[in-house]
């Protein structure tokens, strides 16, 4: 665990206490960690709402499984992890399974624009937010953060195949908004 201090307090003494269902420090966990997983949501996220209620489900998770935490590795990273898949479970719970196509040998475009050095974070979130569901799941969980294709099939219950198929189409339609940004810039 991290010697991280808190307002005085270490990040392990703050863990007792939120375990201890010490509703400060549960607030002053939720306040120091809140704004990156917030980001975090919100990439998986079509808007702000459902982005708020992915955060409010992935703390209810995280207060609730505390005590799983082992200490090993950063708390960041571990509480990530429970985010990432409450975003996922959420997705499933409120997304139709339709928006996973099992297509196999697609292939990619070949361009190679340079508008995405002229666009903005925000630009890019709002892309990336645009996709379909599907699409904006694989493409976070590959691209941002770092799974492998059978790691997304094993999480999202789809195939290897589903999962590459996602990224290239998601690739493909970012590449096509970017497009049309540039014609719209330019």
């Amino acid at each position: 665990m991290s010697p991280l201090r808190l307002n005085n307090i270490t990040e392990k003494d703050l863990l007792a206490l939120c375990m201890e269902g010490d509703a400060h420090s549960c607030k002053q966990l939720f306040d120091t960690y809140s704004g990156k997983m917030m980001g975090m949501c919100y990439r998986f996220a079509r808007d702000r709402n459902e982005a708020e209620d992915m955060l409010q489900e992935g703390f209810v998770r995280i207060f609730k499984k505390l005590h799983l935490y082992s200490g090993q590795g950063s708390l960041e990273s571990w509480m990530r992890r429970v985010i990432i898949n409450t975003a996922i479970k959420y997705k499933h719970k409120h997304v139709t399974r339709h928006s996973y196509n099992e297509i196999e040998n697609v292939h990619a475009l070949d361009t190679t624009p340079s508008v995405i050095d002229e666009i903005s974070k925000e630009e890019i979130l709002k892309l990336v937010q645009s996709l379909p569901d599907g699409y904006r799941i694989v493409f976070n969980l590959y691209v941002v953060e770092g799974y492998s294709h059978k790691e997304i099939a094993d999480k999202l219950s789809i195939g290897e195949s589903t999962s590459r198929s996602q990224l290239v189409k998601a690739r493909n339609m970012l590449r096509t908004k970017l497009l049309d940004l540039r014609k719209l810039a330019g």
